[in-house]
């Protein structure tokens, strides 16, 4: 095969996974997970793992990059780099095929656009370092690196900030490997719009009843702190804010519906952007699967034959 490994990305409650799963039975894969929260243990619900979706016609497809650090950990950017393609290697040895999917932009753009990353962005010493500084300095570090704040969370929490500022800093650092580019071919799944919002308001719905609110409150039982919560977002924060009696549950609900539709919006600009720097993506709305697996194969034999 031409190609190194097959992306599915695309905006949250768009069923990535489930096509992913489909895709890899048919073509002998596993998955690579570009989701900056399902690294985490114990955040099943709110960060949408939905493990049923692994398994196809019987057979569990092979995950990877899922419940692997506590919730008390530090996961970033460099962090997934690395294991990313100490997985996708993997792999590719075992003869398989590599799908990664997900909705982090800034996970998916790193193996897509190529980044390689400076550890030191992202060591305890420069952590240290920003941690002496007043929140108001930070704030000025990140509005210098980053002029257009999408997420205003960040500017308000201390260690949001740092944990921001590292992030831009890794983006600005970035400069292209010195190896061949990963090839990908690249799968986005985009339903219409009121497709999109229905499909989120009935998930959040859903969740809810399935124990999301119990889900925050073990995680404050083993010790999370609420700015933790803060800082995985969406669900966690507002649902915490909940249990910390600071809104009432119309008002969790409400805000949370809006900040996740937000969410969705946010990432669809991130993907655009990616098109914009080069980036191509085969855009589908994820209701026919046999389309999408039809396309894939095509292109796979279409792009390894040898130009005439």
């Amino acid at each position: 095969m031409k190609y190194d490994l097959i992306t599915i990305l695309g905006p949250t409650a768009t069923g990535k996974t489930r096509l992913a799963a489909y895709l890899a039975k048919k073509l002998n894969g596993e998955i690579i997970s570009a989701d900056s929260r399902q690294v985490y243990k114990f955040m099943n619900i709110g960060t949408g793992k939905d493990l049923a979706d692994y398994s196809v016609d019987g057979v569990t497809i092979p995950y990877h990059l899922i419940d692997v650090v506590e919730p008390t950990e530090e996961y970033n950017l460099f962090r997934f780099n690395k294991d990313f393609y100490l997985v996708c290697d993997q792999i590719k040895e075992s003869g398989k095929v590599p799908f990664l999917v997900g909705g982090t932009g800034l996970y998916l753009s790193s193996v897509l656009q190529n980044y390689k990353l400076k550890q030191a962005d992202f060591s305890e010493e420069k952590k240290k370092e920003l941690e002496r500084l007043s929140e108001e300095n930070l704030r000025k570090i990140l509005i210098r690196l980053k002029p257009r704040q999408h997420n205003i969370t960040d500017l308000r929490d201390k260690k949001r900030l740092i944990t921001a500022i590292q992030i831009e800093k890794a983006k600005h650092s970035k400069i292209h490997k010195g190896d061949k580019p990963l090839s990908s071919l690249n799968i986005g799944i985009k339903p219409e719009r009121e497709e999109i919002k229905k499909r989120i308001t009935n998930r959040l719905k859903k969740r809810l009843d399935e124990g999301m609110i119990e889900e925050v409150k073990n995680l404050l039982d083993r010790g999370i702190t609420q700015d933790k919560l803060f800082f995985f977002g969406l669900e966690y924060k507002y649902i915490g804010l909940y249990l910390n009696g600071e809104i009432n549950y119309n008002d969790m609900y409400q805000k949370l519906n809006g900040a996740i539709h937000n969410f969705a919006k946010r990432q669809m600009t991130w993907f655009r952007k990616m098109e914009r720097e080069g980036l191509i993506i085969n855009w589908f709305d994820g209701k026919n699967y046999e389309n999408i697996l039809s396309f894939v194969e095509k292109r796979i034999i279409k792009d390894a034959e040898p130009s005439r």
